[in-house]
């Protein structure tokens, strides 16, 4: 199935998500995360903030900054995505198209920086593929990150497939991690 095709199928399933399924799958998703070692080992984490009822990641949050961890989120800047630090989810206030992201007075971090990078999707295949919206923006920021096992797709169970056609700039997640299941790249993850 072609790539938009593909992207327009899956953000309409999401689309039509109830709120408490929403919420039950994403704290599915969510509790599956919190119990990865990469997860708890890591002490930079770069998270995302949710739109078009992509999986929540509140709880990642709030559980990270308890246990002492630095949180980045990234900020859609003229020349692509920079990582910012939140320290209290207040910190992060509606930013281009309208995704919530820190605001300029949080510190600035490199993608090199990050421990373990949770990367929205609108599907991931088994291979740990992936499609997003189709502007880019996260495979221009993570092509340095690929194949060091810090990146993990995050999503519904519903959104991944046997297989995506790959093209050349497309970034391969190290796993993908659903409400139901991880899926982990060869050697990447244990």
């Amino acid at each position: 199935m072609p790539k938009h095709h593909l992207r327009r199928a899956m953000l309409e399933q999401r689309r039509r998500l109830s709120d408490p399924e929403r919420a039950l799958l994403g704290l599915h998703a969510q509790k599956m995360c919190l119990e990865l070692p990469a997860f708890v080992a890591a002490g930079v984490i770069a998270l995302y903030a949710p739109v078009h009822n992509e999986v929540e990641t509140s709880l990642l949050l709030t559980t990270a900054l308890a246990a002492g961890k630095r949180v980045l989120f990234p900020v859609v800047a003229e020349k692509g995505l920079e990582f910012r630090r939140v320290s209290t989810p207040a910190a992060l206030c509606p930013g281009k198209f309208g995704i919530k992201e820190p605001t300029a007075e949080c510190d600035l971090y490199q993608p090199n920086d990050i421990e373990f990078f949770l990367v929205p999707g609108v599907a991931f295949d088994l291979s740990c593929r992936r499609v997003g919206y189709g502007k880019g923006y996260y495979d221009k920021a993570l092509h340095e990150l690929e194949g060091q096992g810090r990146m993990a797709g995050f999503c519904y169970d519903f959104q991944v497939v046997e297989a995506i056609p790959a093209a050349p700039h497309d970034v391969q997640m190290d796993m993908v991690i659903t409400d139901r299941r991880v899926i982990s790249f060869p050697g990447q993850f244990t």
